[in-house]
């Protein structure tokens, strides 16, 4: 089941970042997210810790720091980001 978590937030995050960027007047021609999810044992029990998405992005037009921005904006509004409460770290690669 986790496995559909990881996918479910990858792709969560790859529309609200779609929907960032195109919004701000830089449609997006690929992006690509993955999640990697970490998990500790607590006791007899397993728990989510942490999520890291890998994106890559191609994004004609659009400067760095403007895509790092838009990356966190959508981080921050992902509703399968809001609805974990574990450490979300995200690796963003703008292609050129």
């Amino acid at each position: 089941p986790e496995e559909l978590i990881a996918a479910a937030h990858a792709a969560c995050f790859n529309m609200a970042l779609s929907f960032q960027l195109t919004g701000a007047g830089f449609p997006p021609e690929e992006l690509i997210t993955t999640a990697v999810l970490t998990m500790e044992q607590e006791g007899v029990h397993w728990s989510i810790t942490a999520v890291r998405l890998e994106l890559t992005g191609n994004v004609p037009g659009i400067s760095e720091e403007k895509f790092q921005d838009l990356v966190e904006a959508a981080k921050s509004g992902c509703p399968v980001s809001k609805a974990l409460n574990v450490d979300i770290s995200v690796a963003a690669t703008l292609a050129r």
